[in-house]
Formats: structure tokens, C-alpha cells, sequence
């Protein structure tokens, strides 16, 4: 079964479904009892965020791994975000699986911006960004509209 992309969620997610998301940690901020993660899957600019609870099974090891980079897959329930937040609907998450480590002290793409001439030395890492992301979405988007075309 294919896991749904965070686009769609994002759109059409209905709080109190039951999901699994999987993608790139973006930032994650920490506080005594859970954490928030921005999850991203490259489907749109926008992160999708997931509340990770200190009861969550394994919390303590693997939110330590879940740095900016690393590859997860969480499991949770949709909620509605609170009045004044930036998206319509987060998870909360169940279980937490970290798929691949990324090392903060070596993975160069942090929340910042960066300029073109450091992204030429990282070419592998260029479609993480939002600006070659949007570039790889409109390119799909003619492509296929191509394709349908002929």
C-alpha cells in the first residue's frame, strides 16, 4: 500500500484518521515531555508536523536520531492544529522508525538558506532543497501534461 503524500494530507487529511507518513526531517525542536518534527516528503514546499509524545514506545533513543536529514517513517492519528497555527491538521505520532541516520554535525543543509555556489558542491543533496524541489514539481507537472497531450 502506498503511504499518502503530505500534499494531500495536507489538503484533504481528516482529523481523526489514522495514517503513516514517511520523509526527510526538516528541523525538530524538543521540549521536556515531546517534540515536534517538520516532515517533509518533497511532494510540496510545506512540512507537515508531527507532535511526538515522551510515551511514544523507544521516545528516548530514537528522537535522538531524528535530526535534521534523517529519514523516518511515523505512524499516528491526524488532529486538528490548534486555533492560530500555520496548518489546518498534525499527527500524533504512535510509533516512530528512523530508516536513515544523518549526522548534524556532517549533513550540510541545515533550516537556513544557502546560496547556489555552496549547493553546486552538494549536487546529490540539491532536489532536498525547497527552490530545486518546486523546479523537479513544475517539471513533473509539464511532462505529464505533455504526455497526455500526445
Amino acid at each position: 500500500m502506498p503511504l499518502p503524500r503530505i500534499a494531500s494530507i495536507l489538503l484533504e487529511g481528516q482529523p481523526g484518521s489514522g495514517l503513516t507518513v514517511a520523509g526527510w526531517v526538516r528541523t525538530r525542536r524538543d521540549n521536556p515531555n515531546f517534540s515536534f518534527i517538520e516532515l517533509n516528503d518533497g511532494s510540496c514546499m510545506s512540512n507537515l508536523q508531527i507532535v511526538v509524545d515522551a510515551a511514544v514506545p523507544g521516545y528516548a533513543e530514537t528522537i535522538k536520531l531524528a535530526t535534521t536529514g534523517a529519514s523516518v517513517r511515523i505512524q499516528g492519528e491526524l488532529r486538528a492544529c490548534p486555533a492560530g497555527a500555520k496548518q489546518r491538521v498534525e499527527l500524533h505520532a504512535q510509533t516512530i522508525a528512523v530508516l536513515g541516520v544523518s549526522d548534524p554535525k556532517t549533513y550540510p543543509l541545515q533550516k537556513k538558506g544557502h546560496s547556489w555556489e555552496f549547493l553546486r558542491g552538494i549536487a546529490h543533496l540539491r532536489p532536498r532543497t525547497n527552490t530545486f524541489g518546486a523546479m523537479a514539481r513544475v517539471r513533473n507537472t509539464v511532462c505529464w501534461s505533455i504526455h497526455r497531450f500526445f
